[in-house]
């Protein structure tokens, strides 16, 4: 009975140690085999270590950006990396329309400039002809001259004051105004039509028009010419029998309610005479020349002024 357990203890021993062995042998194969691999059927034991390449096949982000379409489908959607190019492109169409825009405008001005300066600087008096003298014809005075007429070369000239020379300084009435032979290619609204023996003048703010070349012509005030209003500049001037009212070289007298285009009144006395007049020298004086009508530099009270001359034959 004995050697029987004995046996038994022997067996059991033996049985322990060879487990034993057989555990460890296990144990040294699997750390010979790679201590970083995975039992089969289990999870691993230890991940193992991942290297990032740093070549292109490694994991790299997009230089854009991807965003998942608005459908939620999943969709990559890349953004462009030139967008905002595409915003200056739309700055650069904006700056173009308003660049074109600034550049109508401006040439619109400039146009409009243009015909501005061509109607103020050129003087085209010396291009056409001025077929209207009704208003050179001078009105005798019916007070009678004290001082003795100027003779030369068979003519007369009367004047109520003694010749003094003064400089002709043609006078400004101001933008509206124009002088004798002054081309405009068109009139202001403010121009109106009026007939005068069947010839239709247009009138604006002092100024007579006749239609030439395409546009109008200023010219002399036709005599017998009505009109409502004179421009408020006009000035009162005394004939010696009835006041008249000057106004650009032209003369008007009030008739009714209206005022009436007359004739210079012999004697008469303005103090500013407009362009277009022309000195000539006649013997030993210096007129000055409107049309037919003649103005002597005179001094009165100091100041220096013109007195509309009576030119006579002298027979």
């Amino acid at each position: 009975m004995k050697n029987i357990k004995k046996t038994l203890r022997k067996t059991a021993l033996i049985c322990f140690v060879g487990s034993f062995f057989l555990i460890s042998i296990d144990s040294i194969a699997q750390h010979r085999g790679g201590g970083g691999g995975a039992r089969r059927g289990g999870g691993a034991v230890s991940r193992p270590a991942v290297s990032r390449p740093s070549g292109s096949s490694g994991i790299n982000r997009p230089t854009t950006a991807n965003r998942p379409g608005s459908n939620g489908s999943g969709t990559q959607i890349s953004r462009p990396s030139t967008g905002s190019n595409s915003k200056i492109a739309n700055n650069n169409r904006n700056s173009n329309n308003v660049n074109r825009n600034n550049t109508g405008n401006r040439n619109t001005n400039i146009s409009g400039n243009t015909v501005n300066r061509n109607n103020i600087n050129v003087d085209r008096s010396r291009d056409i002809t001025i077929n209207n003298n009704h208003n050179t014809v001078v009105r005798r005075n019916t007070v009678i001259y004290t001082r003795p007429p100027y003779r030369y070369g068979g003519y007369r000239y009367n004047t109520f004051h003694p010749y003094y020379f003064h400089p002709y300084h043609p006078y400004y009435w101001g933008p509206v105004w124009h002088p004798w032979g002054f081309f405009v290619a068109t009139l202001a609204v403010t121009a109106i039509v009026v007939s005068v023996e069947s010839t239709q003048y247009h009138y604006d703010q002092g100024v007579w028009y006749a239609p030439s070349n395409g546009g109008y012509t200023a010219v002399p005030a036709p005599v017998g010419g009505t009109v409502n209003n004179i421009p408020s500049g006009a000035e009162t001037v005394n004939t010696g029998t009835v006041n008249n009212y000057y106004y650009g070289g032209t003369y008007y007298e009030k008739d009714g309610s209206s005022y009436k285009v007359v004739p210079p009144t012999a004697g008469t006395i303005v103090e500013n005479l407009p362009e277009g007049g022309k000195e000539v020298t006649i013997g030993d004086v210096k007129y000055v020349k409107f049309g037919e009508t003649y103005y002597q530099p005179i001094q009165v009270d100091g100041k220096s002024k013109y007195e509309v001359v009576l030119v006579e034959e002298d027979k």
